[in-house]
């Protein structure tokens, strides 16, 4: 059987399960891998590469790293002339133009962590649990100019626990991801591909999240609201308030048989409680700037032998 030629575009660790199972698979012909370039990182700021980079060089691929795909042009030149099947992409931090996407014979297939056409943009794995979602999954599309707008070729459902993190589920759908493309694979081989349009009255959005999303609003919020705010935003960019002016990190919370107005904050048999909407709350597991991770037991006695008072900003 021929071999499909294929070139993968991805920079982060959740692209290489992709990207392996596109080099160990005995029918892809593995022409090219597309990333970003090495980035300063760490206290020395030393040029590191990304995750994508290094596996190709671990294996000797045919490796491009570029800012823009689409100015380079020796590399769109080479991409031209590699006769290409379809383009495979996965967290690639980069749009493709017009003169990439019209290169392979099938398509360009972008690798998307929901199932389209719900969570378009760069958080969908964090906007299904804020969300309080039971279910999620990847789909993978082909590419057009409108951001994750194209026609659906393969999706797969997984289902979410009710304590799962983003980052447990980062890593559940990292490798579903790899699976999804091996199914990808077979349905072109098996001349089984299908082209199926979004549902446009279905469409919602996950934009990309900024440390301060991480705040929590006690005041205004209720139990399951930050409770999935918590868990959606573990490990990044983590959830935080205030507390003697100092940011808090907040990593575990539970109910408690008390009542608190909103946002009342008080310090109970050394326990850090917090009143929401519905109900009020005892931060448990926190992490103090500069500090260790802790209890709210530890905290507060540490703050107690220093002679210091207990306030919650807002």
């Amino acid at each position: 059987m021929k071999k499909l030629n294929v070139v993968f575009c991805g920079t982060p660790d959740f692209s290489v399960p992709t990207l392996e199972l596109l080099h160990q698979h005995p029918h892809i012909n593995l022409v090219g891998v597309v990333t970003m370039p090495d980035r300063p990182a760490g206290r020395g700021q030393e040029l590191k590469s990304p995750p994508v980079a290094q596996y190709a060089k671990e294996h000797k691929l045919n490796l491009y790293q570029v800012e823009n795909i689409n100015r380079d042009e020796n590399l769109l030149s080479e991409l031209e002339g590699l006769n290409l099947d379809f383009i495979l992409v996965l967290a690639f931090a980069q749009f493709l133009g017009p003169r990439v996407l019209s290169m392979p014979k099938l398509a360009c297939f972008n690798i998307h962590t929901s199932i389209l056409p719900k969570y378009r943009g760069a958080a969908p794995i964090q906007y299904a649990l804020l969300n309080g979602d039971t279910s999620t999954g990847v789909s993978i599309q082909k590419m057009v100019k409108q951001m994750d707008a194209g026609d659906l070729v393969h999706f797969h459902e997984l289902s979410i626990s009710p304590d799962e993190t983003g980052g447990l589920l980062y890593t559940r759908l990292k490798f579903q991801a790899a699976l999804s493309t091996y199914s990808l694979i077979q349905s072109i081989l098996n001349h089984q591909l299908t082209f199926t349009p979004q549902d446009t009255n279905a469409i919602s959005f996950a934009p990309t999240l900024k440390k301060e999303d991480g705040f929590l609003h006690f005041k205004d919020s209720t139990f399951e609201k930050i409770k999935n705010q918590i868990r959606a935003l573990d490990p990044w960019p983590g959830t935080y308030c205030f507390l003697n002016s100092h940011r808090l990190k907040v990593y575990e919370i539970e109910k408690m048989n008390l009542t608190l107005s909103p946002g009342e904050c008080i310090s109970l048999h050394d326990q850090l409680c917090v009143g929401l909407i519905d109900s009020t709350i005892r931060l448990r597991t926190l992490q103090l700037e500069g500090k260790k991770i802790c209890t709210d037991t530890e905290l507060i006695n540490g703050l107690k032998n220093k002679g210091g008072e207990i306030i919650l900003n807002p």
